[in-house]
Order: C-alpha cells, then sequence, then structure tokens
C-alpha cells in the first residue's frame, strides 16, 4: 500500500518561496508516476508538475519557470521548489503517485494521495 506524506507548506509573501517535499512508502518513486496537484478553494483540483519513471519533468504552464520538480531516489521523496510565488498559488498542494507508465495530467491517472499540505501566500 503507497503512503504518501506531504510536508513544507505554509504562509509566505508574494515573491516569495517554498519547498514542498512528499515522502513516499510503500513503493519506489523510481518506480512510479509521482505528480503534484493543486485545489484552490472553489476550483478543481489541477495538475502542477510531475515526474515519469524515467525522469522525464511536466509542468503546467502556469508554473513554469518558477516551480522546479526533484526526486531523490535514495529517500523516496519528491520535492517541489517554488520561486516568486503569487497569490494565485494560494492552494492546497496534493502529492500522487502513480503505477502507470505514461505521465498523465488529470487526477483520475492517479491512484494514490497525499493528504495535502497547505500553501498560502499572501499580497
Amino acid at each position: 500500500q503507497v503512503q504518501l506524506v506531504e510536508s513544507g507548506g505554509g504562509l509566505v509573501q508574494a515573491g516569495g518561496s517554498l519547498r514542498l517535499s512528499c515522502a513516499v512508502s510503500g513503493r519506489a518513486a523510481s518506480r512510479s508516476i509521482m505528480g503534484w496537484f493543486r485545489q484552490a478553494p472553489g476550483k478543481e483540483r489541477e495538475f502542477v508538475a510531475g515526474v515519469s519513471r524515467s525522469g522525464s519533468l511536466k509542468y503546467a504552464d502556469s508554473v513554469k519557470g518558477r516551480f522546479t520538480l526533484s526526486r531523490d531516489n535514495a529517500k523516496n521523496t519528491v520535492a517541489l521548489q517554488m520561486n516568486s510565488l503569487t497569490p494565485d498559488d494560494t492552494a492546497v498542494y496534493y502529492c500522487a503517485c502513480s503505477t502507470g507508465s505514461v505521465l498523465f495530467t488529470f487526477t483520475s491517472a492517479y491512484e494514490s494521495w497525499g493528504q495535502g499540505t497547505h500553501v498560502t501566500v499572501s499580497s
């Protein structure tokens, strides 16, 4: 059974940075599709970034150039470095894991989810 635990959320001013981490247990992150999603109040959950088994990265257009996903195979963790944050980045951020072979951006492609971590960006 895959378990995902996010950490690193918090309150930050616009222009600031945060680093989210996702601890993976029950499955090797390197053998999985790992994704970060976010859900703002009143909105649907949306794809933020993902990494394939081979290490290929994909980002939502809204975060390209600002967010960086990294995977630490030794620690079995996935991190999301978020820079130049804006109030539009305010959301609950979720780590997700897929046992599939293709990096998809829709939520139904992911079988396991973390509990989420709150990120609030003040203006």
